[in-house]
């Protein structure tokens, strides 16, 4: 019998030894219905550690994509001081932004750049 595809949370690394016994009882409690997805989901984020990107990362993402420090603080709604003080390590991207980072690293700056600046619709 094949098993079920394991979510894709799963492939973070977990905080400690005790988060990861405590994730694993959470995700046998939602295989069998007791606990619902959106419980999962605080699950997931308390007991994994976050994203970590370092400068080099940022700078490899945004140079893979060919795009301007501006441009790739645009499409992210941040400001260009912003992606230079992480790419020189000043500072790191706080956990959503390391999360939408990790969106256009693994599939591209399309999947963010629909809709980004512009309004559909009517008038």
């Amino acid at each position: 019998m094949k098993s079920a595809p394991t979510r894709k949370a799963q492939t973070r690394p977990h905080r400690s030894d005790a988060f990861e016994a405590i994730h694993g009882a959470a995700a046998a409690l939602h295989a069998v219905g007791v606990i619902d997805k959106k419980t999962m989901r605080e699950f997931d984020e308390s007991c994994f550690s976050p994203p970590s990107l370092t400068a080099r990362d940022v700078l490899r993402i945004r140079n893979k994509e060919n795009l301007s420090q501006e441009v790739l603080a645009r499409y992210m709604g941040i400001t260009k001081s912003t992606v230079v003080k992480w790419e020189s390590a000043y500072n790191i991207p706080s956990p959503m932004a390391q999360r939408l980072l990790k969106v256009i690293d693994e599939q591209g700056i399309d999947a963010i750049a629909h809709g980004a600046g512009r309004r559909t619709g009517g008038v």
